[in-house]
């Protein structure tokens, strides 16, 4: 049997790209190899011809997993496997879903489900973006129903210029680290941290990157002509448009006096009622013309939809009574709970953050094992979305990719303001509890994380909050709404989040439900997001300005000191047994010896810390001549004694320097275990002291 082998290579940037199908996973729908450098992924898609049973909404899954055997390394830990997905992994698979999610026909319930996997892994190029556009070439190629294809691109800045897909070395110099995705026409999804960059920078990194892209999606198309399978044959399900107008003449009613209802509780219980009233009309085996409950759920909600947008577009008037601009309510606490090292509470409206920092040491840092390397985090955020902030029961377990990927939003926003390990020699943890949730809880994260933060102490180098705004577009004619509730997200056209200081962006995520935005669509929202970030700033700003000057009393103390190498095997002892002897008897919560000799003591108690530095500092002490020493007397021989002054280390003091008169026995004027004052005079060649009790007394 022969294999028919097809591949497609093309120049992107300073990296070749090849497209290659035929050779691999041949029973699924499609299946796409990309390689980019020696980073290879092999993306498969498998789609069912029929709708899932039952199914009112679009079931698809996006998975992308990386193989440590990629790298050539085995995994770590007692479980010689891959687990469960990573942070990372859970990231990037969200970040294939949101651009290609928005170009599958509507009322196509079809299960689809997608599946990167990274089979060879080059440290200098991430497999995020040969992910993106391995899944759009798989789908392109498929038959599924897909009005793509899609590209994507990594963005980078330095010395004023972009940079497409830019190498892990770069990024590090790189003030910028954006991924834009989007088809021909429009861009569909952007996910980006940067160092307090402009507006303008930050919408000429995504432009860049949409205008760079195009030759990807050149290149699908071209393949696509070689390696493309048959269309599927779809035809969106519709009701007569007899029965359409009795639900209309029925619901339009119903729902537009629930929509004068500002309150979201009471919002939510009368569109409960008011759907139940009409189902039991048309959807039971009583009424007149039956329809099936899917039918009738998607006619009822498309009409709520297109009320609601289009009195926003008309009028301008939103849901909760709003003009387009204005933020709403915020009120803002801190210092809520006495015994953790800083918290706040920030709510705007009914979406409310509790946001926790807490305080460690070295030691308490987040251990990376990935198949690009090992690595550790001093700076972690996560978010918490618990049922009961939606009035809702729901399960409890491991964070959900919604969780996930808030947090690290929430983390981006923030992390071009946290402090230096040289500046602030903490690991720190900020935990956002959302208590309420109307409405962008991740940028309530971001702005209640700046306030914990502050309230811990954390020198942060200027405080950073963060606005959603949405899109209501029919044709040519749009608004931009600034910070939008969750109904406004749900129906409308965009989600588009912005975090920074008063100097500039830090964060920035869009999302489109349509087939994509133009720049002056973006331009708009970006200027309009700056105004209400501003407004928040000010706010903040008004409860607390600076990051308090002292820590919690709860929070661990953190000493450090810095000794001589080649001492740190004196410090550790045989089997660490010295190190653990330190940390038990002194009460410090850890000592961590770092590289050229830096050690930091973390310690609740700052007497505890003190009590281990004066132990260290005794370990790995020179000795001084002309320093006075207290020592304990080790050992009496005929011609003097030997006394301990640093630990590990003892001198001779000759029996001719005990005393000023003349000593006949040593025993006459010193015993073992007693403890003495002496001087040291002289440290010879081979380290031998030569110690004076009599110089102390003079």
């Amino acid at each position: 049997m022969s294999i028919k082998v097809i591949k497609k290579t093309f120049q992107y940037g300073e990296h070749t790209i090849t497209l290659e199908t035929g050779a691999l996973a041949r029973q699924a729908t499609a299946a796409v190899k990309v390689t980019m450098g020696d980073t290879i992924v092999l993306v498969t898609v498998v789609g069912s011809e029929e709708p899932k049973e039952g199914c009112d909404f679009f079931p698809l899954s996006v998975h992308y997993y990386e193989r440590f055997y990629s790298t050539g390394k085995l995994p770590g830990g007692f479980m010689k496997r891959e687990g469960k997905p990573s942070t990372n992994e859970v990231l990037i698979s969200r970040l294939i879903d949101r651009p290609v999610r928005p170009l599958f026909p509507d009322n196509f319930h079809n299960e689809v489900q997608i599946i990167a996997t990274v089979v060879s892994f080059d440290p200098e190029v991430n497999a995020d973006i040969p992910a993106m556009i391995g899944a759009s070439a798989a789908l392109t190629i498929s038959g599924i129903p897909f009005s793509g294809p899609i590209a994507g691109a990594k963005v980078g800045y330095a010395d004023g210029s972009y940079i497409l897909n830019p190498t892990a070395t770069q990024l590090k110099s790189s003030q910028l680290d954006l991924v834009v995705a989007g088809t021909e026409h429009a861009v569909l999804m952007v996910e980006s941290e940067a160092k307090e960059l402009p507006k303008d920078v930050m919408l000429g990194a995504v432009m860049f990157g949409h205008q760079k892209m195009q030759v990807v999606i050149n290149a699908i198309k071209e393949f696509a002509k070689e390696a493309g399978k048959p269309a599927w044959k779809f035809v969106p399900k519709t009701l007569n448009a007899e029965l359409l107008n009795k639900i209309s003449s029925k619901a339009t009613p119903l729902i537009e006096n629930i929509y004068q209802l500002k309150n979201k509780s009471e919002r939510r219980a009368k569109t409960k009622e008011a759907f139940e009233q009409l189902r039991t009309e048309f959807c039971t085996p009583e009424s007149s013309e039956m329809i099936s409950e899917n039918d009738f759920s998607n006619t009822y909600h498309n009409l709520e939809k297109k009320i609601v947008r289009g009195k926003v577009l008309n009028s301008g008037i939103r849901i909760d009574g709003r003009d387009t601009k204005t933020v709403r309510t915020i009120y803002l606490d801190l210092g809520f709970l006495p015994r953790a090292h800083g918290s706040a509470t920030f709510t705007r409206g009914e979406t409310q953050a509790l946001v926790v920092t807490t305080l460690g040491s070295e030691g308490d840092a987040q251990i990376i094992d990935i198949p690009s390397g090992e690595s550790s985090e001093r700076f972690m955020l996560h978010y918490n979305f618990p049922p009961y902030c939606t009035g809702e029961i729901g399960m409890i377990g491991i964070p959900k990719r919604r969780e996930i990927g808030h947090g690290n939003l929430a983390k981006r926003a923030l992390l071009a303001v946290i402090p230096d390990k040289e500046t602030f020699p903490y690991v720190i943890r900020v935990v956002s509890e959302i208590t309420e949730s109307n409405g962008s809880s991740s940028m309530a994260s971001v702005c209640g994380g700046t306030l914990s933060l502050m309230d811990a102490g954390v020198p942060i180098k200027a405080p950073v909050a963060g606005i959603a705004m949405g899109l209501i577009k029919e044709g040519d004619k749009f608004t931009v709404l600034t910070d939008i509730l969750g109904d406004e997200d749900h129906l409308g056209d965009m989600d588009f989040k912005v975090a920074g200081t008063v100097n500039g962006v830090t964060a920035l995520q869009m999302d489109i439900k349509i087939d994509g935005i133009t720049e002056e669509i973006m331009r708009v929202a970006l200027n309009q997001a700056e105004e209400g970030r501003l407004h928040i700033l000010n706010l903040m700003n008004e409860k607390i300005s600076q990051p308090r000057e002292h820590m919690s009393d709860y929070a661990p103390r953190i000493i450090t000191i810095k000794i001589n190498p080649e001492k740190i095997g004196d410090v550790i002892g045989k089997g660490g047994v010295t190190i653990r002897g330190i940390i038990e008897e002194t009460g410090v919560t850890d000592i961590n010896i770092g590289d050229g000799g830096v050690i930091t003591i973390a310690a609740i108690d700052k007497s505890a810390a003190d009590a281990a530095l004066k132990r260290i500092e005794a370990l790995t002490a020179e000795p001084e001549v002309g320093k006075i020493y207290e020592g304990k007397v080790v050992k009496i021989m005929d011609f003097g004694a030997f006394v301990n002054i640093i630990p590990g280390r003892d001198g001779l003091v000759h029996i001719s320097q005990i005393a000023n008169e003349r000593v006949a026995k040593v025993t006459d004027y010193l015993k073992e275990g007693q403890m003495v004052r002496v001087k040291l005079l002289e440290v010879d060649r081979d380290g031998k002291m030569r110690l004076s009790i009599k110089d102390v007394a003079d």
